[in-house]
């Protein structure tokens, strides 16, 4: 009996193995043979080096530094930690590794040893290769230290054009809004053209698959798929002009924005932000007092000021008001105001900035002496709906679709704005404050570009900083804006603003006298605070405190009888348009012959 139950039992334990041996080769085989392959077979991202950024002639503006990465093999700190303090005693004994100490690599070290994974453990991302040079030979024979070639973002022209370039830093792997192949690489573009290019600049991941054994170590390697190259990227911009800019603004410590166009292409030869920023701080990362010390910075060095800030236009406006006025049918060219200084309406008394005033005026000099008084009646006669209208047309309250990050789209004035936004009717006071670019009017550096490319060629180009990537051009884009009515009354805006730049009495004769050829332009100072009504005579600039004075504005383009270059410059509390930003233009412009620009 005993003998029959030991058979019994041993043929149920033969048939069971026998099942599970079916099973796991016959039908699970192909599943744990996958599992096994994984195993013994690596597949590892072999990662792009990011394109790099050059000005028109081929000067470099964002490169990549060469150097290396420092590892050290996985596990080192188990038991008491004695291979990890020898590997890091015997590192630190041959380099300094960014003047790192043993106790900050080792904290480094452990935070990021797993106890599941087989990878070197990343000590420093990045040693420069004229600084590993020396020890790298001595270094690789140690089989607890790896080096990895590495490469580095890196602005050789400083802060200059910072927020046009914009910067590189680490990729947060838990954002979401980070693509798979920036948390791969490791960085991604953050401002300016580095992030707003930065699918192009980055490239594609290649990757390569190879055989290891059970304690890691590479036998063959199977596939290879190479990253991709040449993602090179070529701008319009001319980095001599843009040192030359950079200059003027940082030795008198101004604030504001700079744009120069090139009317054929659209394409940007100098764009500024000022101030600007050290954008290598950010590469590797910000301390949080460098931080606090740039965001509460009151001229705002962060902020690209040429799409990302909002400010009143001021007088740079009127000509498309002036051309509002005309196509209302209400106005012609021959329509005279008289401009006395001021202006009553209802309660309120509406100044001129010439306090004697203008006297009997018409359009064309309304324009060139930028006489606010005509503006004032000639807005309550052409009617907020007509200028509105004629200000969306010309650009303003819209993207310029320049290829900048979160391009802000600005505020044009209207009846229909208003009631939806502070449920409240328009006023004859709202209309007059919006025909001189006052009030709720708001724009970017950006638009008033466009706007004054739109006035010198009858067309909104599309502005653009990139000229090629991967050799590849970018496209001009350029639409027809003008109505018939503009196309028949624009030669007369046009001789306003030339009158403003040529004659005695327009508001940049003064600072355009000496140029060796002619331009059209237009002043603006857009006050930043209310005048009190009490004030009989206005407080000087040079009195307020300095939140409190004036932006000035100048915008024109050149030469006037064939235009080839749009300008728009802005200094932030500047006080006069005339007096500082039309200067500064000027001396743009002298540099621009002296590069043969003209």
């Amino acid at each position: 009996m005993r003998l029959r139950l030991l058979i019994v039992l041993a043929i149920a334990i033969s048939l069971t193995l026998i099942g599970r041996v079916f099973y796991l080769t016959i039908l699970r085989g192909e599943h744990y043979g996958l599992l096994a392959l994984k195993n013994t077979l690596k597949v590892e991202p072999l990662l792009p080096v990011r394109g790099a950024i050059f000005d028109r002639s081929g000067a470099p503006l964002a490169v990549n530094r060469l150097g290396f990465s420092v590892s050290l093999s996985p596990h080192l700190d188990r038991g008491e930690g004695k291979q990890l303090d020898l590997a890091i005693d015997y590192l630190l004994s041959i380099m300094s590794v960014e003047a790192e100490t043993k106790a900050s690599l080792r904290a480094r070290y452990v935070k990021a040893d797993n106890a599941y994974s087989h990878e070197p453990v990343e000590l420093t991302p990045f040693v420069p290769y004229e600084t590993m040079l020396p020890f790298f030979t001595k270094l690789s024979l140690n089989d607890m230290i790896h080096i990895a070639p590495a490469n580095l973002r890196h602005y050789p022209n400083g802060n200059v054009a910072s927020h046009v370039l914009g910067y590189v830093s680490k990729a947060d792997r838990a954002n979401e809004n980070i693509d798979r192949i920036s948390r791969t690489i490791g960085y991604h573009g953050r401002d300016g053209l580095e992030l707003y290019y930065n699918k192009e600049l980055q490239g594609d991941l290649g990757s390569r698959s190879y055989q290891v054994t059970a304690l890691n170590r590479e036998t063959e390697e199977i596939s290879r798929v190479e990253p991709s190259q040449m993602q090179d990227m070529k701008l319009f911009l001319d980095i001599r002009l843009q040192r030359f800019i950079h200059d003027l603004y940082v030795r008198e410590g101004r604030s504001g924005a700079v744009i120069v166009m090139d009317l054929q292409n659209g394409g940007i030869i100098a764009a500024g932000s000022f101030p600007e920023y050290d954008n290598e701080k950010f590469i590797t990362g910000i301390s949080s007092a460098e931080w606090q010390e740039m965001i509460n910075d009151f001229r705002h060095p962060f902020v690209n000021k040429l799409v990302n800030s909002l400010y009143p236009p001021g007088s740079i406006i009127k000509p498309s008001v002036a051309l509002a006025f005309l196509e209302s049918g209400k106005i012609t060219l021959d329509t005279e105001f008289n401009c006395a200084g001021s202006f009553a309406l209802a309660d309120r008394n509406y100044r001129c900035w010439r306090p004697w005033g203008h006297g009997d005026i018409r359009m064309r000099r309304a324009i060139a002496e930028s006489c606010d008084i005509y503006f004032y009646k000639g807005s309550l006669i052409a009617g907020i709906d007509a200028i509105a209208q004629k200000l969306s047309r010309h650009g303003f309250g819209a993207k310029t679709g320049a290829d900048m990050p979160n391009e802000y789209i600005g505020v044009v004035p209207s009846r229909e704005r208003k009631l939806e936004k502070y449920k409240r009717t328009w006023l004859h006071g709202d209309t007059v404050n919006t025909a001189i670019g006052q009030g709720e009017f708001l724009i970017t550096p950006m638009q008033a570009l466009e706007n004054i490319a739109l006035i010198a060629t009858g067309k909104l180009i599309k502005p653009r900083f990139v000229e090629s990537i991967r050799n590849v051009k970018t496209q001009y884009s350029a639409a027809e804006a003008l109505s018939d009515s503009d196309l028949a009354y624009i030669d007369e805006i046009r001789g306003g603003m030339f009158d403003g730049a040529n004659t005695s009495r327009g508001t940049s004769a003064r600072a355009m006298g000496n140029l060796p050829f002619k331009i059209a332009g237009k002043t603006g100072t857009a006050q930043v605070a209310g005048i009190p009504q009490d004030e009989r005579k206005r407080m000087s600039e040079t009195e307020l405190e300095f939140n409190m004075r004036s932006h000035a504005w100048y915008i024109g383009y050149a030469p006037y009888e064939n235009p080839r270059y749009a300008f728009v410059a802005l200094v932030e509390h500047g006080m006069s348009g005339g007096g500082v930003a039309a200067p500064i233009s000027a001396r743009i412009l002298r540099k621009m012959n002296d590069l043969g620009y003209f």
